[in-house]
């Protein structure tokens, strides 16, 4: 669990909420359907359009990271590699083969399977590096779904604002109406900028953090990897991988 992405909810909420009441002001005034529906209904559609449905569904999976995010556990992933060299000293680079196919981490498994079929390292590198940067180019793309909801939202709730101002303008007639259409117009445009800033924009940036850390994940498995098939000192090679941990 990510306390600090559930600190941030509540005291965003919180402070929004808690200064509308210290104003004076009802919590039930904050609370339009109509507003919400057109916000996030002018949303959703806009984003849908921008997007293509396999980036749209890998967005929606990738929601629960910004509360849960995947473990990534560098510094035992450094003593796994270092494990893996020195069976490669005693054992050659065919011993690694038992290992490759009990390995849970399918990047892990994919290069010590080159390295059990003699893959040269510049070959390794290529053909590692090729679904590094495709895997961080989707889940970049992923994220940006929420970043792109982040600036498609205030713009949704001005529109919002104004069709509440044209249904008190075509009302004027009738006191009753006014009301609802102004408290439609203002929070319309809350929930537009609040939302964006709040929670998409938020999110997105969460995301990507994330998506970084797990690219830095496998290029430090990568190079690992490449010292193996280097032959390098199992102990050189644990002094280099450290660096990723800072």
């Amino acid at each position: 669990m990510d306390i600090l992405s559930l600190i941030g909810v509540i005291v965003a909420l919180g402070a929004i909420i808690g200064g509308n009441i210290l104003e004076g002001g009802h919590t039930r005034s904050l609370v339009q359907l109509t507003a919400f529906v057109i916000v996030m209904g002018g949303t959703l559609g806009a984003i849908l359009l921008q997007i293509q449905m396999p980036v749209f569904t890998r967005a929606m999976r990738m929601t629960i990271w910004v509360f849960l995010p995947p473990k990534v556990g560098s510094a035992e992933a450094i003593e796994r590699i270092v494990d893996w060299s020195n069976t490669a000293r005693k054992e050659g680079l065919l011993g690694l083969e038992s290992i490759a196919e009990s390995e849970s981490d399918t990047f892990s498994s994919k290069g010590l399977q080159l390295l059990v079929d003699g893959s040269e390292p510049e070959v390794i590198r290529k053909i590692m590096e090729v679904e590094i940067d495709v895997k961080e180019h989707h889940d970049t793309q992923a994220a940006k779904v929420y970043e792109g909801m982040g600036g498609y939202s205030p713009t949704i709730g001005i529109i919002g604002a104004v069709m509440g101002l044209i249904h008190v303008m075509n009302n004027l007639a009738d006191p009753s109406a006014l009301g609802p259409g102004i408290a439609v117009a203002f929070v319309a445009t809350i929930y537009g900028v609040g939302m964006a800033n709040l929670f998409f924009l938020p999110m997105a940036a969460k995301l990507k953090a994330i998506i970084h850390q797990q690219t830095q994940y496998r290029e430090m498995i990568l190079e690992g990897v490449i010292s193996i098939a280097e032959g390098e000192n199992p102990r050189n090679i644990e002094t280099k991988l450290q660096g990723y941990l800072h």
